[in-house]
């Protein structure tokens, strides 16, 4: 992130480098040589890296039934908006489906795709700050991985993050985050998440 400074002179301001992500240059320095070693990719090109994190929210549900909340679309844009540092884009609808309710054009969720510094920055406040904030928080599933190595999971309520104050929201949402890895196996991505400190749930062995 970057920090305007004003100019003595009066000039324009002057845009000063902020610190690089805490996360990235621990993967790049650690965590990129050990994953080398224990899968034995010798080549850096050919090593998993985190590509992208996608955020999404379903607005459609919270559109049904009479007791519609107010300012629905506003609310969810605000949340992504403010998690994420990035304008939220607003997904409609291709076709109509009856069955779900969903008619051709109707805006159905809203999302964000993060890369590079504001990934990073999205993925630490993610493990440090969000997760340790969830209710009854036992970890999270290893089991949520694809073929590919890439990791979704879902939130149930955008209070968990504390940039969100929830005195100012008229009604909770959650979220799906989807941690989209590059030159990856769900083995690879899980060691690369745990060094990193992502809380996977420890299974209890069974008696």
């Amino acid at each position: 992130m970057a920090k305007d400074k004003d100019n003595k002179d009066g000039g324009t301001a002057v845009i000063e480098p902020g610190p690089p992500p805490r996360l990235r240059e621990r993967f790049r320095e650690e965590i990129a040589p050990k994953l080398g070693e224990e899968f034995g990719r010798v080549n850096p090109m050919s090593r998993p890296k985190l590509d992208k994190i996608v955020v999404n929210i379903n607005m459609g549900r919270h559109l049904e039934g009479t007791k519609v909340p107010a300012n629905v679309r506003e609310t969810v844009l605000s949340s992504l908006k403010t998690i994420s540092g990035q304008k939220p884009v607003v997904i409609k609808a291709k076709r109509s489906v009856s069955n779900f309710k969903v008619r051709e054009g109707y805006e159905t969720s809203a999302m964000v795709t993060l890369r590079s510094d504001r990934m990073w920055f999205f993925l630490d406040r993610l493990i440090n700050l969000a997760m340790p904030r969830i209710k009854d928080f036992r970890g999270m599933s290893e089991k949520a991985f694809d073929h590919g190595g890439s990791y979704s999971l879902g939130l149930t309520e955008q209070g968990v993050f504390p940039e969100i104050d929830m005195a100012k929201v008229n009604f909770t949402h959650g979220m799906h985050v989807n941690l989209v890895f590059r030159n990856s196996t769900p083995a690879m991505s899980r060691f690369m998440l745990q060094e990193l400190g992502f809380p996977f749930r420890r299974e209890e062995k069974k008696k």
